[in-house]
């Protein structure tokens, strides 16, 4: 068993004044901390399925990503700033702190806040949705964790809200 940590996220959010979506995971892996941007494993496939819904390759560089989150107004950033964590398992998380999206709220019109897992939905849930009012949408979780669902249906999943949330297709 991995030793649980207290947590505080360090990477940016990504977004700017024509963000129209923002998906938001729970709080970035180890290897997403070590890489210094979103969904870093090597086997997440967050960005593979954002590849196939827009039709694009997206490639490997952060300021490439970035810029392909900006071109299609989408904003990323995750639930929480801090808890108390065993390695990458959202289930083991403690003492959860949310977020603080009202800058981003401020400077973007999100139109749907698109959460990817479970354990995201909940948390901004309960601790975020009621403050900033955009509604909120569960996204299957793109981790190699996540194996029960096959990489053609999560993608239609992210497909079908994507296209209809604001994020340009």
């Amino acid at each position: 068993m991995t030793e649980t940590r207290h947590i505080v996220h360090t990477i940016a959010p990504v977004y700017n004044g024509d963000s129209r979506t923002l998906i938001l995971g729970t709080m970035p892996s180890p290897q997403s901390r070590s890489a210094a941007f979103y969904y870093g494993h090597k086997q997440n496939r967050f960005w593979t399925i954002l590849g196939a819904v827009f039709d694009t390759e997206i490639g490997g560089s952060r300021a490439r990503k970035r810029q392909f989150l900006l071109d299609h107004r989408i904003a990323l950033w995750d639930v929480l700033a801090e808890c108390d964590i065993s390695g990458a398992s959202d289930a083991s998380i403690r003492n959860p702190v949310a977020n603080d999206f009202g800058p981003l709220f401020e400077t973007a019109e999100i139109q749907a806040v698109l959460t990817t897992g479970r354990t995201a939905y909940g948390l901004y849930g309960k601790l975020c949705s009621a403050r900033y009012g955009a509604p909120f949408f569960y996204l299957p979780s793109p981790s190699p964790a996540n194996c029960a669902m096959s990489l053609e249906r999560i993608t239609e999943l992210y497909r079908e809200l994507l296209r209809g949330t604001g994020g340009a297709a």
